[in-house]
């Protein structure tokens, strides 16, 4: 996550500053708060790529949207005309849609302050919830990624599995979305006098007036004025970053770059005859130059334990392609990845492949495998240091996953220590779908190596080592890490 604005930073200052405890709640809306943008519109999208929106279907949208948006009629209609849509729809179908357009669309679209906000109350041990007009199948997979139980939401009626268009009581906007919170904080025992609640729209007036704490948060004209009649505070936070031309004009120089950085060691390497000072050197090249050109800078703590113990296991947490030209610029020389098999040949990665040389691992053949990681052993032996992902694949948002212990095993048998490497914002500028890299800083902390890696500590190392990543994440040094 990127350094805070100091307007989130005293926000989180006041929280933190103020009663914790569970009795104190949190209320976030969804759209347009947690999340730049609407996710309903991206599910709608979705069936219009499909073509599963019917003439019909999409001229009753656009009538009742312009009618509850422009003409002064009832907002909530269109959800209606949505709902309605559905009937028919197994429930697990759309369960199963909401992760999806999750994963490829509404991940890339949390705000990371409003990440940072929902931590701090997490923190103070208040009790978080999504309060939202919105449906549980929109909400459930980014609740469960801020870490979130709580769900206030509008919920769809279900028939043997089945959704019947029609919702369950009444969609939870404006003035019922005020009532649910309310009902909820009976429910489970929640101060409304002493909690917070964030939203964005002049529909969340009766909602944010329920709390003692109100914030306007990116909020439309109408609550913008509100507000500040109101006394309340207001937060504008910044949006994900959204790829540019002038980002993808920079993107295709640092491709350029990267080619000309790795041909020009290589050249080096024929023209002293020295093959590993030729690929350490477009290693470097490679590695830096792209991210030059890319408008990428790096801010890295405690560089000298990059280099303090060598041959070593780097782990790294995965959020983006980008991870790997910052380790790269960072390494510089004598370092080798694990990678699947089919990557051999595959073009984006062969130039890769030539310059460090991949254990490259058949999983449906155990026997190869095996005799692949140990000569990989060998190598770090001998003095190659091993970069690797302990997530195994690159994660939606910055929550990290679990950590596999594939690395661990290595570090064990080779009897080098393990050097973690936290990377923040990687995912920002170049998210997981993304082949454009915007411009920014990535911040870089070497945490400190650990030795004495055995089998028989290692389920209790990896556990400890996670936690500290997952710290390391939410409060980010600010000074050499000592732990």
């Amino acid at each position: 996550m990127t350094a805070l604005s100091p307007a989130v930073d005293a926000a989180i200052e006041e929280i933190e500053a103020g009663e914790s405890g569970p009795h104190v709640g949190a209320f976030f809306d969804l759209d347009g708060t947690l999340v730049a943008g609407y996710t309903a519109a991206t599910f709608y999208g979705d069936r219009l790529r499909k073509g599963e929106v019917s003439a019909a279907e999409f001229v009753r949208t656009v009538v009742t949207a312009f009618d509850g948006e422009i003409l002064g009629g009832d907002p909530t209609r269109v959800a209606d005309v949505a709902f309605a849509a559905l009937r028919g729809i197994s429930e697990e179908t759309f369960s199963e849609l909401g992760e999806r357009l999750f994963l490829q669309k509404i991940a890339g679209t949390i705000r990371a302050e409003a990440r940072a906000l929902v931590r701090a109350h997490q923190r103070m041990g208040h009790t978080v919830a999504v309060a939202s007009a919105a449906t549980s199948y929109q909400i459930a997979p980014v609740a469960r990624d801020l870490g979130i139980e709580h769900l206030i939401c509008t919920r769809l009626e279900v028939e043997d599995g089945v959704l019947t268009g029609q919702p369950v009581g009444t969609m939870l906007w404006g003035r019922h979305k005020a009532a649910g919170v309310r009902a909820f904080a009976r429910e489970h025992q929640v101060s409304l006098a002493d909690s917070h609640a964030y939203g964005n729209g002049y529909e969340d007036v009766a909602f944010l007036s329920s709390v003692g704490h109100p914030v306007a948060l990116n909020p439309h004209r109408g609550l913008r004025m509100a507000a500040q009649r109101l006394g309340w505070t207001v937060l504008d936070l910044r949006d994900p970053v959204t790829p540019s031309l002038a980002a993808l004009g920079r993107t295709v120089a640092a491709l350029g770059a990267m080619n000309a950085g790795a041909g020009a060691g290589l050249a080096v390497g024929l023209l002293t005859r020295d093959g590993q000072r030729g690929r350490n050197t477009a290693i470097g090249l490679g590695s830096t130059l792209p991210l030059a050109f890319a408008g990428v800078e790096l801010n890295v703590l405690n560089a000298d334990r990059l280099w303090s113990h060598r041959p070593a296991v780097f782990v790294v947490n995965h959020q983006s392609a980008l991870d790997v030209l910052v380790m790269g610029s960072l390494l510089k020389e004598d370092f080798t990845v694990v990678a699947k098999k089919e990557a051999r040949f595959d073009p984006r990665a062969m130039l890769g492949s030539l310059l460090i040389a991949p254990a490259f691992v058949d999983r449906s053949d155990s026997a190869q495998a095996l005799a692949a990681l140990d000569a990989l052993v060998d190598r770090i032996r001998g003095g190659t240091s091993l970069l690797i992902f302990p997530e195994g694949t690159r994660s939606a948002t910055p929550v990290l996953g679990p950590f596999r212990k594939g690395a661990f095993h290595l570090a064990v048998q080779s009897g080098v220590p393990i050097v973690p490497v936290v990377l923040r914002n990687t995912g920002e500028l170049m998210w997981r779908r993304s082949k454009i890299v915007n411009p920014g800083v990535v911040d870089v902390c070497v945490l400190e190596p650990e030795n004495d890696w055995t089998a028989d500590n290692m389920n209790d190392k990896v556990a400890r080592l996670h936690a500290r990543f997952a710290e390391t994440l939410a409060r980010w040094p600010q000074v050499d890490d000592d732990a």
